[in-house]
């Protein structure tokens, strides 16, 4: 058996030209406007390589500037745990860190929550997705039904992300994520990073769209890297003022 890099590109392409038409990006970008009309802000949190989906809703040029990061970290970086708390291997099957989580950060009433998972089934997802719900948050999951409706239950609750979630978004990656077949057995060429991307822009692009139809002005970023984007940038941040984090 030959692993052929072409047959990755190949199985992405495909997952390219499917996954537009999902009308749950609709249904995602039309709560994504709702919260932001009102005032909100669009909360992002992955753990693992889940952040990096955080990443392209959060902070990133030509992305919404009323959006922020929560990550793992927080809980040293603005709460009181420990450095070695984050060398911990089951970190994100602690359900008690969500708690942790969502209580040091700069939540309002009208925010909307991302929670980006392949499997969907870790504690600190599904507790976040619980706390969330509780709170009367909307919540849009990013995540592979696939992996998730395979993978056995890890939060005390029985429940999974996708359970809790108002718009589930697949990506599409299989079971194990990855999609190239090994001869010794295994896979390789993960799937979910790239098409959970893809499903996080297409949902940003659909509620800039959106908040034009409206007659709305959106509060999108430059890049930092172009003439006066710096200041165009911290401009709008400022209107968000305490509610947006951005650094580590």
């Amino acid at each position: 058996m030959t692993i052929n890099p072409r047959d990755f590109a190949d199985h992405i392409a495909r997952l390219v030209q499917v996954i537009p038409d999902d009308p749950e990006i609709t249904r995602a970008a039309d709560l994504f406007t709702k919260s932001l009309t009102a005032g909100g802000v669009i909360q992002a949190f992955g753990s693992g390589h889940s952040e990096a989906v955080a990443m392209e809703i959060a902070g990133r040029a030509g992305g919404l500037v009323p959006s922020n990061r929560l990550a793992l970290r927080d809980i040293v970086l603005y709460g009181d745990a420990p450095r070695s708390e984050l060398d911990r291997y089951d970190l994100e099957r602690d359900p008690a860190i969500a708690r942790t989580l969502l209580d040091l950060a700069p939540v309002q009433r009208h925010d909307l929550f991302v929670i980006i998972s392949n499997s969907g089934v870790n504690g600190v997802v599904v507790e976040l997705a619980t706390l969330v719900k509780e709170r009367g948050h909307d919540l849009i999951a990013i995540t592979s039904r696939a992996h998730g409706e395979a993978a056995a239950p890890r939060h005390p609750s029985g429940r999974k992300l996708a359970d809790l979630a108002d718009v589930v978004l697949d990506n599409h990656a299989p079971y194990g994520d990855a999609v190239l077949s090994l001869p010794g057995g295994g896979a390789t060429g993960a799937v979910s990073t790239i098409t959970s991307a893809l499903l996080a822009q297409l949902v940003v692009t659909q509620t800039v769209r959106n908040l034009l139809e409206a007659g709305e002005v959106p509060p999108v970023y430059l890049s930092a890297n172009v003439p006066e984007g710096d200041e165009h940038n911290l401009r709008l941040e400022a209107r968000y003022a305490g509610r947006i984090r951005r650094g580590a």
